[in-house]
C-alpha cells in the first residue's frame, strides 16, 4: 500500500477507481466498500485508491471541536494496509478546501490531480462545502467530467446499518461487544502511562493508570472490562481487566483509566499501552470499604480469566 500526501506539487497520472471519506475505525462497512473498490479497480485494469484525511475536518470548521475518534491516524493507516487497496491519498483540511464547492472538489483535486476515473461513494456519504450537494449531484458533475460516480450499498449487520456513528454509539454505552461486531476485531485504546492513586496495588491488584488525551479516542462507558494489551515494543498481547470511571469508593471525582495486567510486574511509568476491549463485566460501584472493593475485584478478575478460557 502506497501512502500519498497530497500538496500543490503532487499529481498522480495512473487512472485510478477511488473512494472518499474519513474512515474513522475503518469497521467492516468501510472494509465492505473498500473490498468492491478493489475488485472493480483490478476488473477494470486500475489502481484502487483510499482518498481520507489527516485530522478530522471538523478540527478546522469548528475551534472548541474535542474529536472522540474509534482510531488514530496511525492506527486507520495500519487497518488500512490490511485490505489490499494499491494507494491511501492523504488529504490536508484546512479553510481553503472546506470552501470549495462539491464540484470545485472534484474538478481541481480527484479529477486533475489524482486522476479518478471511478468514484465509489458510501451509501451516506456527503462533502463539499457545508456538504449541502448530494448523490444526484454528484454523478452530475462527474458527468461533465468523464468520470463515473457509484453509489455503494449499506453493509448491514443484524438489521443495522454498520457506521462509524453507530459504533460510537455503542463504545459511549459500554457495549464493547457489539462494537467489535461491527468493526470486526476489538476496540482498541493507546495510552501513556501516568502517575495514579496507587490504591490498586495496596489491594493486591497493581494498576497502569492511562492518560489517552493526546490520542483523542473515545473512553467507553464507566465499568470493569475484559481487556487484552499490548505494551510498547512486545509483540504478544496480555490478558487483564481495566476500570474505568471516577473511583467512588474512594471519593474520586475524575474519571480514570487503570488496567491491571494479569501476571505481570515491572515498571510501566511513561510507556504506551495499547488496550483491547472484548466484554465488559459490570458497571461502575461504590462499595462501603477498600476490603469489599477487594473482594470484588478477585470476583471481576475471576470472570475475566474464565471468560478468557473459554474463547481458547
Amino acid at each position: 500500500m502506497k501512502i500519498i500526501r497530497l500538496d500543490q506539487e503532487t499529481m498522480v497520472y495512473k487512472p485510478c477507481v477511488a473512494t472518499i471519506g474519513f474512515f474513522d475505525g475503518v469497521h467492516r462497512g468501510h472494509q465492505f466498500l473498500i473490498k468492491h473498490l478493489v475488485e472493480t479497480a483490478r476488473a477494470e485494469g486500475r489502481e484502487s485508491t483510499i482518498i481520507t484525511f489527516e485530522e478530522h475536518p471538523r478540527k478546522v470548521l469548528q475551534s472548541d471541536y474535542q474529536p472522540h475518534m474509534l482510531s488514530t491516524l496511525d492506527e486507520k493507516l495500519q487497518l488500512l494496509s490490511k485490505t489490499e487497496v494499491d494507494n491511501v491519498v492523504l488529504l490536508h483540511f484546512d479553510r481553503e478546501m472546506a470552501e470549495m464547492s462539491a464540484h470545485d472538489f472534484m474538478k481541481n483535486i480527484l479529477h486533475d490531480k489524482l486522476c479518478v476515473q471511478k468514484l465509489f461513494i458510501g451509501y451516506d456519504h456527503r462533502f463539499g462545502h457545508n456538504r449541502s450537494e448530494g448523490f444526484e449531484d454528484y454523478v452530475r458533475y462527474g458527468r461533465e467530467m468523464g468520470m463515473e460516480v457509484v453509489k455503494n450499498q449499506a453493509f448491514v449487520l443484524n438489521g443495522i446499518n454498520v457506521s462509524s456513528s453507530e459504533v460510537r454509539s455503542f463504545v459511549e454505552a459500554g457495549e464493547v461487544e457489539l462494537a467489535k461486531r461491527c468493526l470486526g476485531y476489538p476496540y482498541t485504546i493507546i495510552g501513556k502511562v501516568v502517575k495514579g492513586f496507587q490504591e490498586g496495588r495496596k489491594m493486591g491488584f497493581p494498576t497502569a493508570n492511562l492518560d489517552i488525551s493526546e490520542f483523542g479516542q473515545m473512553t467507553p462507558e464507566p465499568g470493569v472490562y475484559a481487556v487484552r494489551v499490548r505494551m510498547e515494543k512486545t509483540d504478544g498481547m496480555k490478558e487483564g481487566m481495566m476500570n474505568i470511571g471516577t473511583r467512588p469508593t474512594f471519593g474520586g471525582e475524575k474519571i480514570t483509566l487503570e488496567v491491571n495486567i494479569f501476571d505481570f510486574t515491572g515498571d510501566l511509568y511513561g510507556q504506551l499501552l495499547m488496550v483491547s476491549f472484548e466484554h465488559r463485566i459490570r458497571g461502575e460501584r461504590k462499595f462501603s470499604s477498600p476490603e469489599a472493593l477487594a473482594r470484588q475485584l478477585t470476583t471481576d478478575q475471576e470472570i475475566i480469566k474464565q471468560k478468557f478460557k473459554e474463547e481458547l
